[in-house]
């Protein structure tokens, strides 16, 4: 798979090789510069022919990434894939273009949306706020060795209240596995 062999930090969940981690840092000269996150990606069976279910596991402020679930909006991803791309597209191309160009005419998060048409240079800083507060290198790295210790989460576990207040993502029913995955309708 090219995004293992790519400058990209991937690692399996449960030694899958449909189901891993990706570090995925925020496009420079953007109000998520600086930003760290960890990815996860679900490859169905018909990969490539069918698109990969994404999501965000630690927190990011966007009009198109549902805050809860961390599942992804994308048009290229969720309706409009071709097996034409690959995971190199998807976090080169598709997630930086996401992340510089959002779509509020399309929200998963409402609010997100509201602040971006209404008053840019708030919204801008409420960005900037949630990079400094989830999506620091530490916190992936915190995430991980976590994971390690106890294990991936599996469906049905909930997360303790220091998880949740440490901006990191769970699901705890197979509807919510989906979306936090990125899989969307």
């Amino acid at each position: 798979m090219k995004l293992m062999m790519s400058d990209y930090k991937v690692e399996l969940v449960e030694d899958n090789i449909s189901e891993f981690h990706v570090v995925f840092k925020g496009p420079p000269e953007s109000p998520y510069e600086g930003g760290v996150w960890r990815v996860h990606v679900e490859l169905p069976e018909a990969y490539p022919y069918k698109s990969p279910s994404i999501g965000f596991i630690n927190k990011i402020y966007h009009p198109n990434i549902d805050e809860g679930a961390g599942s992804v909006c994308l048009d290229v991803i969720n309706q409009t894939w071709s097996p034409m791309f690959d995971l190199v597209n998807v976090f080169e191309t598709f997630l930086p273009q996401l992340l510089l160009y959002p779509n509020p005419s399309d929200p998963l998060n409402g609010e997100a949306a509201a602040l971006h048409m209404r008053d840019p240079t708030a919204y801008q800083k409420k960005v900037k706020d949630y990079v400094a507060r989830y999506a620091k290198a530490e916190d992936v790295a915190a995430l991980e060795a976590e994971e390690k210790h106890k294990g991936p989460h599996h469906e049905g576990d909930a997360m303790s209240e220091d998880e949740e207040e440490d901006g990191f993502l769970s699901s705890s029913s197979d509807e919510e596995e989906e979306q936090a995955a990125g899989k969307m309708e």
